[in-house]
């Protein structure tokens, strides 16, 4: 197959972190890559970079927020730009999370679109559907450099499993032997004790030499000694190597949403309501109610209607509606929504919770941080707009739960 880009010792970093350095490949004709790593590793810039690399090339890129046909939701927004793309015949495809805002039907579509199609795809994404059913090479972006594994999503995970059982088994086995060596070294420090106590009572004439004893001793303690040195070396190469390895861990949380001054009774109502967009409404004959400590699911297709209906209930001036909704004051409100729009993209992590907590001390902003992975200086320092989607979202849910001790209601968007 020929190659259609080159990428030559590329790296990427930003003033708070860096992603990797000196990264080459080929992207050759019928390759199918997914870019995988954590959260903010530079994924999304990665493919970015893909995209601007060579004009020679019939490219079609869609990112993970897609700007354009305003009106539409989400997946619809996505729909749209995967029909322009596929109508552009490319050579190589560019997808940056194409799943985020899919629902079950229209994810299945995407599938099987990406199996049937037969340009080059480069993909980043979580979706373990894609990774097993779309792909056959990885780059996993991880600890500084970019890893290149040509298989199956499953059997790169089982291999990085595999490494990982086996370096845990070996610093179990070296810690084992550290206790054992240093246990024996105390007891050849506890012999060489006695065996000078010994010695110092066959002095004879104010003039003490060390017993052939005395040397075998003190032989005996050094070599324990750096017996010792060696193992705690080696263990902590095997500990680096295994930090190295970063498998796909489940995030307990560590944070509590609470509303201090919800009231018994209706917390939000609509009756007879409508809402849409210029003259058009997508949602007619609206009546609910939602009451106190209830937990509420919007769900329905992309293109429904869920993302109006939760901006008529935030007062949207983008939409028109008509009917009774009570609904909370907007900074009672806490909103997650698509496209991170609570939070202003030339300030920090620290800036945005020092507005919404402006009573908490440095301290507690750190910490209040940290259960959402903010942890390092330069993470909470950086401006959103240089943070990855995945960042934004957790960055997101940290705004509201530092405003929840002061509001009384709860609300998300789950377009």
């Amino acid at each position: 197959m020929a190659d259609l880009l080159h990428i030559r010792n590329f790296s990427l970093s930003f003033p708070h972190k860096v992603c990797f350095d000196n990264f080459s490949a080929s992207i050759s004709q019928g390759d199918r890559i997914a870019i995988i790593g954590r959260n903010g590793c530079g994924k999304s810039s990665l493919i970015k970079a893909i995209a601007q690399m060579d004009a020679n090339v019939a490219t079609a890129y869609i990112p993970q927020i897609i700007t354009d046909f305003d009106t539409y939701s989400g997946g619809e927004k996505f729909n749209r730009a995967l029909s322009i793309a596929l109508g552009s015949s490319p050579d190589l495809m560019l997808l940056d999370e194409p799943t985020n805002h899919l629902d079950r039907h229209n994810r299945s579509g995407l599938l099987r679109k990406l199996m049937s199609y037969g340009g080059t795809l480069v993909v980043v994404t979580h979706d373990r559907e894609i990774l097993r059913n779309c792909v056959h090479i990885l780059w996993h972006i991880d600890n500084g450099k970019v890893t290149i594994f040509r298989g199956k999503y499953d059997d790169y995970m089982k291999e990085l499993q595999t490494k990982h059982r086996s370096l845990t088994h070996q610093v179990d086995l070296l810690k084992y032997q550290e206790q054992d060596a240093h246990r024996s070294l105390m007891k050849e420090q506890e012999r060489a004790a006695k065996s000078k106590a010994a010695g110092q009572k066959k002095v004879a004439n104010r003039r003490w030499m060390k017993s052939v004893g005395d040397m075998k001793a003190m032989k005996a303690e050094v070599s324990q000694g750096s017996k010792l040195k060696a193992i705690a070396k080696k263990k902590q190469d095997l500990i680096g190597q295994l930090e190295q390895i970063h498998l796909p861990k489940v995030i307990v949380p560590r944070f509590n949403l609470s509303a201090q001054k919800v009231a018994k009774g209706t917390v939000m109502s609509i009756c007879d309501g409508a809402v849409g967009y210029g003259d058009t409404f997508i949602w007619n004959n609206i009546n609910l109610s939602v009451h106190s400590s209830e937990r509420v699911a919007l769900t329905g297709r992309n293109g429904s209607g869920k993302t109006t209906l939760i901006r008529g209930i935030l007062n949207d001036p983008k939409v028109i509606k008509t009917g009774n909704w009570n609904s909370p004051p907007l900074e009672d409100i806490g909103i997650l929504d698509q496209h991170y729009e609570t939070l202003s993209p030339d300030k920090s992590a620290l800036e945005i919770i020092s507005e919404v907590a402006p009573q908490w001390s440095h301290a507690e902003i750190r910490c209040h941080l940290g259960d959402f992975l903010f942890r390092k200086n330069e993470e909470i320092s950086e401006a959103v707009k240089n943070l990855s989607g995945g960042e934004r979202a957790r960055l997101s849910l940290a705004q509201i739960c530092s405003s929840s001790t002061q509001t009384s209601h709860l609300g998300r968007d789950y377009q």
